[in-house]
């Protein structure tokens, strides 16, 4: 399959490398060309414009950071939407808002192409394994279209329907259960050390009696160890995504209230230089607001 490949950050460049190894020909696009070195070593052909990466590809997959850098490589004069082709597809696996959903969707089936929402869960350790779990909704036969490519990136596949829009509804409100998971954790652990227990007998309590989720173990440690460096996903991107779920409440009428909280404690997070970090470092927050100093420093 030729597949246009847009974004090369930390979840696009193993993407983009396990669709090569897994056959595809790939044409890639990144606005930081140095970005796509990996990319074509692997033998992938760099171009320079989305609407290139675009030209001749069944699937143009897009992996940007947010709202704006999806909207800039598509609607731009050298964008996806100028170079797709009629009936080829464009699946957009970022985790973006419900309105730009909404008009990519419509936009690409005003020119004849097709349109998949299609965000990932997983970190960059999972795509890099191919692990990733993919949302997809579209028309079923350009969902179909994508199978080879999601089977490139991932492990499966949920299909939740035809209307583009519930893909993104559904991962801002995973990634909102997410981080409000993140911190009850973190605030947990603050509780336990101020009581002068090691979070550890905390986190086997609750791994091995409570709740027995690999998610509360993995993030439980890094916030445990302080090991928010190197983000596998920042505290700005937890941000944008907690501020999109309130967008799409806000849209539908819902109220979240937890939400609001959660976004706060990001926003300390941002405001206090603390964005590039792994989202896991709301638990510096918590700790910082309960006035202990670096559990590392404590030992």
């Amino acid at each position: 399959m030729k597949v246009g490949f847009v974004g090369q950050g930390k979840m696009g460049v193993p993407m983009t490398l396990n669709l090569i190894w897994d056959g595809h020909e790939v044409t890639v696009f990144n606005r930081t060309r140095e970005k796509t070195q990996a990319a074509a070593e692997e033998g992938a052909r760099v171009v320079e414009s989305p609407a290139q990466a675009a030209d001749g590809a069944d699937v143009v997959v897009t992996i940007l950071s947010d709202d704006a850098a999806v909207e800039a490589v598509v609607f731009a004069e050298d964008g996806v939407l100028g170079g797709l082709g009629k009936g080829a597809v464009h699946a957009s696996m970022s985790t973006i808002g419900v309105a730009t959903t909404r008009r990519l969707a419509e936009a690409h089936q005003a020119a004849g192409q097709g349109f998949v929402a299609a965000p990932v869960f997983g970190r960059p350790e999972a795509a890099e394994a191919s692990k990733l779990w993919v949302v997809a909704a579209g028309p079923a036969d350009m969902v179909e279209r994508c199978q080879p490519v999601f089977a490139a990136v991932g492990y499966g596949v949920s299909k939740v329907g035809e209307d583009a829009t519930r893909a993104a509804v559904l991962k801002l409100a995973s990634n909102f259960v997410l981080a409000s998971a993140i911190e009850a954790l973190a605030e947990a652990i603050a509780l336990v050390r101020k009581h002068g227990i090691d979070p550890r007998e905390l986190l086997d309590v609750v791994n091995t009696r409570v709740i027995r989720s690999p998610f509360y173990e993995n993030y439980g440690t890094i916030i445990t160890d302080e090991r928010y460096e190197p983000a596998g996903f920042s505290l700005e991107l937890g941000l944008k995504d907690v501020t999109l779920a309130l967008r799409a409440a806000e849209e539908s009428g819902a109220s979240l209230p937890l939400a609001a909280l959660v976004r706060d404690r990001f926003q300390t997070a941002v405001s206090r230089g603390w964005g590039e970090i792994d989202w896991a470092g709301l638990g510096r927050v918590s700790s910082d607001a309960a006035g202990l100093g670096s559990a590392r420093g404590a030992d």
